[in-house]
């Protein structure tokens, strides 16, 4: 059968730029694929009213994405599920259409939010099998309650369904991407994105990436991504950011991928988030004849003792190395760390700030906490501690900081650190930063803001703007 399907991205977050709602076209994928008519509705993009669109499109199905639940910051703390409530009730006093939700933001608390939405059905992680089998289900009369990743209501209580790992060779065509948005997105931030593999098989305390997508990485065609990467750039886009956990996942993901991409022949610049160890020189070189621009480093720490205590499997030397590659390469990069974390002293932080003097010239971008979410070791260690109870709601943002330390002793000491280090960015940016964003992107320059950062640290005491690249 056939089902009207409308699609709403709940997101309207802009910090640091608009992110295309890249879950939203792989549904839309999967959706076409089955014969069902699909409608986006973007709350950032689109102007006019949600209640419009369901009156004119009369859809059987509403599914609602929730892309963040909060914006991981120590200090600001802002949530964005209450406007996912309130949207959920819009459509509910439209029409009678089932409403199903999900999304990378709704699958980290599948039955808490579920039931604050008054959503009919939930999927949490991956969303298009399940997806495509509630509708069937519902289309039909048939049994939906063992469907994989299914969250539902069932005797007064909500269930929620194992996941169950989905198909990743469904291509993303032109259709799944709408003009009217790609054009808005294009116009705000210069970039789209893509996925080459879902999964992450590392176990980093924090980390919610294998709860959402699951424990192993799981590739997607080569040919399929370039072919994606190949349509960006027809439709405009000069620059794309990768989205997986980590691209360097395995030495022959990335050959096969940067190996795609230049068979196809495509010349569209690129940025990812790597894991600082098993680089080489030559699978560098590899990802800069393929576009590769900026990398963004989840180093979280220079200290070895912190470093184990997060679960990462590697050590500042691997960070060393890899940095000191991109740098020879001739490839921008930074280093995103977490400050405070389990295993975090006064003299590890010291350490930390001692060794990000011994890496290659890179932005580093730290947050004072490490946010804790269900699930995670991270959140099995604050229990133990006494950090939360079970009965803690972590709807409401909790950040762990290490016993013996405070969010005011290590932003004082990251104040100090920053007079004579430059390169590190914290807090909010200085308008400067903002007016030569701005200045950049009018000319066409494209890429991460971070790396806006780091050539306003180059620029020459008049203050004019470098020469416009990329493109």
């Amino acid at each position: 059968m056939s089902s009207r399907v409308l699609l709403i991205s709940a997101n309207c977050y802009t910090e640091p730029y608009a992110v295309f709602p890249l879950g939203l076209a792989q549904i839309n994928a999967a959706l076409r694929a089955a014969g069902h008519q699909t409608r986006w509705v973007d709350c950032l993009a689109d102007a006019d009213p949600i209640e419009r669109m369901i009156d004119e499109f009369q859809p059987d199905f509403v599914g609602v994405s929730l892309r963040n639940i909060d914006d991981v910051a120590f200090k600001k703390r802002e949530t964005f599920y209450g406007a996912h409530f309130d949207l959920c009730a819009r459509v509910r006093r439209r029409g009678a259409a089932r409403i199903i939700v999900g999304g990378s933001g709704y699958s980290l608390f599948p039955e808490s939010l579920l039931e604050r939405s008054g959503a009919d059905f939930g999927i949490h992680g991956e969303g298009e099998a399940g997806l495509l089998a509630l509708l069937a289900a519902l289309e039909t009369g048939i049994e939906h309650r063992a469907i994989p990743g299914l969250v539902y209501r069932e005797n007064g209580r909500i269930r929620r369904n194992p996941q169950q790992p989905d198909r990743l060779d469904r291509p993303v065509l032109t259709e799944d991407r709408p003009e009217r948005l790609v054009d808005f997105y294009l116009s705000r931030s210069l970039m789209l994105n893509v996925q080459t593999q879902r999964g992450c098989a590392l176990h980093c305390c924090y980390c919610a990436y294998p709860l959402i997508e699951g424990n192993r990485h799981r590739r997607r065609p080569p040919e399929l991504v370039a072919d994606e990467l190949a349509q960006l750039a027809a439709r405009g886009a000069r620059y794309v950011f990768v989205v997986d956990s980590v691209f360097n996942s395995s030495p022959t993901h990335v050959v096969e991928t940067c190996d795609a991409i230049l068979r196809r022949g495509v010349t569209i610049q690129w940025g990812c988030f790597l894991r600082p160890q098993g680089l080489t020189a030559e699978l560098m070189a590899l990802m800069a004849r393929a576009g590769l621009k900026h990398i963004e480093f989840g180093s979280d720490s220079f200290s070895d003792p912190v470093l184990e205590a997060y679960h990462k499997n590697l050590g500042f030397e691997d960070i060393r190395h890899s940095a000191q590659l991109a740098s020879d390469a001739k490839v921008d990069h930074c280093h995103f760390l977490i400050l405070g974390g389990p295993g975090e002293t006064r003299d590890t932080l010291a350490e930390t700030l001692a060794n990000s003097r011994r890496l290659p010239r890179a932005v580093m971008l730290p947050i004072v906490g490490m946010r804790v979410y269900p699930g995670t070791a991270l959140h099995a260690r604050a229990l133990a501690e006494g950090a939360i109870t079970a009965d803690t709601d972590l709807l409401e943002p909790y950040h762990y900081i290490a016993p013996g330390l405070s969010e005011h002793w290590i932003l004082n000491s990251l104040s100090d650190f920053v007079r004579t280090n430059p390169n590190w960015i914290i807090g909010e940016p200085p308008p400067s930063f903002l007016h030569l964003v701005e200045r950049l992107r009018r000319r066409g320059v494209v890429g991460p803001l971070w790396t806006y950062f780091d050539m306003l640290q180059r620029l020459p005491v008049t203050g004019s703007p470098p020469p416009a690249r990329g493109g």
